[in-house]
């Protein structure tokens, strides 16, 4: 890698107007805006973002109040506070749309329309203009005008069929993976539609769905059924073609390994002290090990119980055979490649508190990822924005 090292972005001259609203709009706003874009996030006077409010709102001496839940999707960004209902307001900000490179929505289907600043209304007078909603089912079809949150959609996509144990019912992911991979599409997409800009000189409109992104991150379970007719169950922390490949109870506590090869099964074996496993035909090879993983399970956990998981897992390390604990947040932040990884940076809210934030986790040569703005009040940046944007004369005093 090269020793030049600066935190201007690749994405560093292209501005994004970003009404988002919560988790899936914000988090694409939130790439972008790591990346060096000016990233302004529209907002509603009096109420903003609906996750202003989310717990934990930590507070300073004088019990001014933040939320670390929304800091953490909007540092890096600026704020304008506006009655979109006021055609004055709308009119100054279809000023700011025809400066912009990119804008950001995700509203539910025809409400940006409805306020004259949908994507027809803006090309019309900026061609160029990268236009993004992000919505539960997409722009189109009968369920276009749902309403969806992320545990309906993970429903929805058949995710909640696939997760949990084999004898629970319906669990959702622990994290809002419906929200933040349709914000990892939406970037991702906005990326190539500016790469593709550069080229032909026109703009794109992209139509991000939350029921799409998890479709389309779940390409091994579609296929599966596409090849057998058959939809894949729930079975926990198994792998449907592999074993061992899960999470076991060692005497004090649970840990995963991942023995996803012969030699590194024939290694577990020796491990526990039953080579002989390894030449039993029905553990002989990865498909015949994972169609009988219960039995293969029962057997290892009689040995694993034995000895506490820190013995297993040194073990296993040392024979090569991938493992790891089951970590908490709080283990995760603390653990020592994490600490190396340079993850975790310092952040301080606009109420002056100091508190940490994960960075942006990919490394790109010759960028570094840095905080550049604190996560913005609302309607912090009025005059700002519409100063910078526009012709000095347009000043937004709201």
């Amino acid at each position: 890698m090269s020793d030049e090292i600066h935190t201007r972005g690749p994405m560093t001259g292209i501005r994004v107007l970003e009404f988002g609203q919560v988790a899936a709009g914000p988090f694409t706003g939130s790439l972008l805006a790591d990346l060096g874009a000016d990233v302004v996030k529209v907002e509603r006077i009096g109420s903003g973002d609906g996750m202003r409010s989310w717990p934990p709102l930590t507070p300073n001496d004088e019990q001014e109040l933040y939320s670390e839940n929304f800091a953490s999707l909007n540092r890096n960004k600026r704020s304008i506070a506006l009655d979109l209902k006021d055609p004055d307001h709308v009119a100054r900000l279809k000023a700011l749309c025809q400066q912009a490179d990119v804008v950001v929505e995700n509203f539910r289907p025809g409400v940006m329309d409805r306020l004259g600043v949908g994507y027809e209304a803006l090309t019309k007078e900026n061609p160029r203009l990268v236009f993004c909603s992000i919505s539960g089912y997409g722009q189109t079809g009968p369920y276009a005008t749902r309403g969806a949150f992320d545990v309906t959609i993970q429903a929805m996509s058949g995710l909640m069929s696939v997760t949990g144990e084999s004898d629970s019912g319906p669990v959702k992911c622990g994290v809002p993976v419906g929200d933040f991979c349709a914000g990892l599409y939406a970037a991702y997409s906005i990326a190539a539609a500016l790469l593709d800009r550069d080229r032909s000189g026109k703009g794109r409109f992209i139509d991000v769905s939350m029921l799409g992104s998890l479709i389309g991150i779940s390409a091994l379970q579609t296929s599966e059924f596409f090849g057998t007719g058959q939809s894949a169950g729930r079975i926990g922390s198994c792998h449907p073609r592999n074993a061992p490949y899960q999470a076991f109870r060692a005497r004090d506590d649970y840990f995963v390994i991942a023995a996803g090869n012969d030699k590194l099964w024939r290694s577990v074996c020796d491990i526990v002290g039953q080579p002989e496993l390894a030449d039993q035909p029905r553990f002989a090879n990865q498909l015949d090990r994972a169609a009988n993983q219960k039995e293969l399970a029962a057997i290892l956990e009689k040995t694993f119980v034995t000895e506490s998981a820190a013995h297993w897992i040194a073990l296993m390390e040392e024979h090569g055979v991938p493992v790891s604990p089951i970590n908490s947040f709080e283990d995760m932040l603390e653990d020592p490649h994490v600490k190396a990884m340079g993850i975790v940076s310092d952040l301080e809210l606009p109420n002056g508190v100091k508190t940490r934030t994960t960075g942006f986790p990919v490394g790109i040569e010759g960028f570094e990822f840095s905080i550049r703005r604190h996560p913005p009040l609302l309607g912090e940046h009025n005059d700002e924005v519409f100063t910078e944007w526009c012709a000095p004369s347009v000043k937004q005093s709201a």
